[in-house]
């Protein structure tokens, strides 16, 4: 442990134009590497479609990073690498700490999981808490967008990220042996990143993996001012030139084994994780939290021969999670814990006909604890159960998609001043529909209609306390409903060859939409003769509008054999209104370019990418100044083998002042400033 040291007519247009033209799955991950568009049209997806479906022929909006694009990716958390992804963005509650944002929602409308089950920390309760999986630890990174999820119920009511981290191997290596070994170093935080895996075969059918990784970074430098300018003026304060952001430091530990039974039939074995991480909290220069958690995991599949089903699946993961915030070193405060786990079971039929379905059961059971002065949630238990279907009809020229999910989740409290335990149960009933169509070869249309439900969160419910991560003395609300959302989507892929494109149109109708609003009331304490103010955020409940689109685009402007040129594009944009006004923390428009060069020893990708000015903002939020980021990506395969690459990237070259308005602390915490990385990386 150590302390911190010290105009929407022209968005319009180009949606429009943009739709015209198709689009493509491309995608910067915090100024890594841009994905391969050709290579992300064939991908197989399992995330949301249990029998795998290809990327280019599902109506639900989704993103692949593969092994390879990870191996070189920044040695980022979760929410940062995956910010410029086309419809996501990062709470950006610095390097330690940040959880996606899929839509203009996040927190527990956000589901985190590992090899498809639960994480069981509490990276949903505060933006201040970090995922307990980092993205360095997983083989491929699957991203589904929207509420179209319904094998892992409402929860999932904003989107899905899937963690597979390939623990348990479900596969023979080949040759016996398969693996990686990195590393990388960065400047703006003198970070450095080393990491690797195995596979190895240990004779018959038995596989043996192993992994670990450690990460270290400092305080960032930042291009300017810690304060922007707009809370500099709204209160009165000087704004610092320091060139480092104070307190923005993290390092990380993770080693895990696992071990798998392998035959023609299927696969069985069992994995344990252990993951040490500490980092600060930029929101108070001396606070810092360590991180601790022990995961054990089992999974199966076993294909039929013969029968309705072709194969049956089975997951369950147990964690022992501990995250202590200290005020100073060796001073531990609030001690925040989550025990638990969670288990999944799935049936995939065979398929006939064009057609393939799965079923299956899902159960998890949390017990969650806060203990300290600064505690602002009471214990809880967290009990759900659920059941789901999804079937899926394919005559290749048109096509049907179907789902129904019912959960029951109970969540137990007893809230703070009272000695009188609350039980809150919630019945969610979703469904989906879909329509889709081949008019023409490459050519991909769909439209899908969705009803999804979510509980309310143990924080939703029963918080009441400051909370120093947001700033904010929260209030809950006992007597929540459910959250109901309807989706109208539509979905276009073209595959013509050379141009690919990739384009999603949505409007989400919520009914008894949760807020967290600034009431415009502040508490006051004193606090060793100094009075302490903190304004009063309380959750409510409305109903809201959200619209929006995601599009992509490819082109390969020049082929001659294995060397090819491919200008890229890509543009998001969401907008979303309550009943109370516009939702907070909602992030503007973005719009992206990209040239891309490839060959056999060499890629380059020159990026640009823009993100919009925010000024439709709820009630005591500020506005958020228009940034653009320049950044250049190139990777080197030496020698004959391809094995080795050699990496390097520079980051924001302009060195131009962003913040990133979905985060609590973009008036006080802007993104890293120019910098440069390296790296090399190994598989065998």
């Amino acid at each position: 442990m150590r302390p911190a040291r010290n105009s929407r007519s022209l968005l319009l247009a180009a949606a429009g134009l943009a739709a015209l033209a198709g689009t493509a799955e491309a995608q910067s991950m915090a100024g890594g590497p841009a994905q391969d568009t050709t290579a992300q049209l064939d991908e197989i997806i399992v995330t949301g479609v249990p029998y795998g479906i290809s990327q280019n022929a599902t109506t639900i909006a989704t993103t692949v990073i593969d092994e390879e694009q990870l191996a070189v990716a920044p040695a980022a958390s979760l929410g940062d690498l995956l910010n410029g992804t086309p419809g996501v963005r990062s709470t950006s509650f610095a390097p330690g700490a940040s959880r996606p944002v899929i839509r203009g929602l996040a927190g527990p409308r956000v589901q985190v999981l590992t090899n498809g089950v639960g994480l069981i920390d509490a990276s949903s309760v505060s933006p201040d808490h970090q995922v307990a999986s980092d993205p360095a630890e997983s083989s491929r990174i699957e991203i589904v967008r929207g509420p179209a999820t319904l094998i892992y119920g409402g929860s999932a009511i904003g989107g899905v990220v899937n963690i597979i981290d390939g623990r348990i191997p479900e596969q023979l290596p080949e040759d016996g042996l398969d693996g990686h070994l990195s590393a990388q170093g960065s400047t703006a935080d003198e970070g450095s990143l080393f990491g690797g895996r195995a596979e190895i075969a240990l004779g018959g059918q038995f596989v043996l993996h192993i992994d670990a990784l450690k990460k270290d970074a400092n305080d960032y430098e930042i291009p300017s001012s810690p304060i922007s300018q707009r809370l500099a003026d709204a209160e009165g304060l000087d704004r610092d030139e320091s060139d480092v952001l104070p307190n923005s430091f993290s390092e990380l530990e993770a080693w895990g084994l696992g071990a798998s039974f392998v035959d023609a039939n299927g696969f069985l074995g069992a994995s344990y994780k252990e993951t040490d991480s500490t980092y600060g909290v930029v929101a108070e220069e001396t606070v810092f939290i360590v991180l601790e958690q022990q995961r054990f995991d089992v999974r199966g599949a076993y294909r039929f021969d013969q029968g309705p089903f072709r194969e049956a699946r089975g997951s369950y993961g147990q964690a022992d999670y501990t995250h202590t915030e200290f005020e100073d070193v060796g001073e531990p405060g609030t001690v925040f814990a989550s025990d638990g786990y969670e288990a999944r079971a799935d049936l995939i039929q065979r398929e006939r006909g064009g057609w393939n379905g799965a079923m299956g059961i899902q159960t998890l059971s949390r017990d969650f604890s806060a203990i300290g002065d600064e505690a602002y949630i009471p214990s809880a238990e967290i009990e759900e159960t659920g059941i789901y279907t999804v079937q899926r009809l394919d005559r290749d020229r048109y096509g049907f998609e179907g789902g129904l999910r019912y959960d029951r989740r109970t969540l137990t409290a007893t809230p703070f001043g009272t000695t009188r335990e609350v039980e809150r149960d919630f019945d969610n009933v979703s469904a989906s529909a879909a329509v889709f169509f081949r008019p023409a070869a490459g050519l991909f249309a769909g439209v899908s209609l969705s009803r999804t439900q979510r509980a309310p969160s143990e924080v939703e419910l029963f918080a009441d306390g400051v909370h120093i991560a947001t700033g904010a003395y929260e209030v809950g609300d006992a007597t929540l409903d459910n959250e109901t959302v309807t989706t109208l989507e539509g979905t276009l892929h073209y595959d013509g060859g050379r141009f690919r494109g990739d384009l999603h149109v949505y409007a989400s109708r919520f009914d008894g939409f949760i807020d967290l609003r600034d009431t415009g009331d502040v508490f006051a304490f004193d606090e060793d003769g100094e009075i302490e103010e903190f304004p009063i955020f309380a959750y409510e409940q409305t109903d809201a509008d959200f619209r929006g689109f995601e599009a992509e685009a490819a082109y390969d402007v020049w082929v001659n054999g294995l060397q090819v040129v491919t200008l890229e594009g890509a543009a998001d944009f969401v907008d979303a209104d309550t009943d109370l006004g516009p939702a907070a923390r909602i992030p503007p428009y973005s719009l992206t370019g990209r040239v891309r060069y490839t060959s056999t020893p060499v890629d380059l990708t020159l990026e640009v990418r823009h993100v919009g000015k925010q000024d439709e903002i709820a009630e005591f939020e500020l506005p958020t100044n228009s940034y653009t980021l320049v950044s250049l990506f190139g990777a080197w395969r030496p020698f004959a083998d391809p094995a080795i690459t050699l990496f390097a990237e520079g980051r924001n070259l302009t060195d131009e002042e962003a913040r990133e308005h979905a985060s609590f602390l973009k008036d006080i915490a802007p993104q890293p400033g120019r910098s440069l990385r390296a790296g090399v990386t190994y598989r065998f």
